[in-house]
């Protein structure tokens, strides 16, 4: 026992010393972003897209060894307390660290109930389409265009360089790049590519609703993109696995 605990802790090391230093480096650009040069509009949507967006998520990343530890939804409900008690003394930055967490600790806790990665794939496929649907004529519109206020109060916000407005990101979103990622950890699917690929569409996304100057573009379609994409023959070899055995017929045997 004492040697798997020595193993365990030389494996776990430099991840915590990962999440570390990140988290530290995070803390320094949201305590002083506004002080930076300000960047001209592509500059900082691709400082956006290709540096805070992956360095964000790169928490995620990192945290994914304990995605199976006990007591996910508990620790949920006290990282909710503390976003409340965060938000109300009006402490953005943390606040925001606050709701990944939340959200991370939720898709991990999510996940269990998912006995198949089939079941992430349909997801990955449905959800999409209901998301965009409330993005464009449901209730995520109503609240992005005539109420503002009430979405940037629970969405992460990725501050710009030199300034102090930000681009946003919507819980429902924090909690399916933690599922989607996850999902891919837990059934062996290309983590690393998965994690690439999620980044990138939501920095495409912010791409998209520049160019359309929209006030806000779902999310997860593209999200839903970066789990099935980079791991579409693995998911199609384990349909075609699925499909076999329930093709054999009943009482057959080896």
């Amino acid at each position: 026992m004492g040697r798997a605990a020595a193993v365990l802790r030389r494996v776990a090391t430099p991840g915590v010393a990962a999440f570390a230093v990140l988290a530290v480096a995070l803390g320094a650009y949201y305590a002083w972003h506004e002080q930076l040069v300000d960047l001209s509009k592509w500059w900082n949507i691709a400082f956006l897209a290709l540096c805070l967006i992956p360095s964000i998520f790169g928490l995620v990343y990192l945290a994914l060894p304990y995605r199976t530890s006990r007591g996910l939804l508990l620790l949920a409900l006290a990282l909710l307390v503390l976003v409340v008690f965060l938000e109300l003394a009006e402490l953005e930055s943390l606040s925001s660290f606050a709701k990944l967490a939340l959200m991370t600790t939720l898709g991990f806790w999510f996940l269990e109930y998912f006995e198949s990665v089939l079941w992430v794939a349909l997801v990955a496929l449905l959800i999409p389409w209901v998301d965009a649907f409330s993005v464009w004529r449901g209730p995520t519109g109503h609240i992005v265009e005539e109420e503002p206020g009430l979405f940037d109060r629970v969405a992460f916000e990725f501050p710009h360089p030199g300034e102090p407005s930000a681009a946003l990101l919507g819980p429902p979103d924090l909690l399916f790049f933690a599922l989607f990622l996850a999902a891919a950890a837990r059934w062996n699917l290309r983590v690393g590519w998965t994690f690439v690929a999620l980044t990138l569409s939501l920095g495409l996304t912010l791409v998209i609703g520049v160019v359309w100057e929209s006030a806000g573009l779902p999310a997860l379609p593209g999200l839903a993109f970066g789990f099935l994409i980079p791991n579409a023959d693995l998911l199609w070899r384990e349909f075609q696995r699925w499909r076999r055995e329930r093709g054999e017929p009943a009482g057959s045997s080896a």
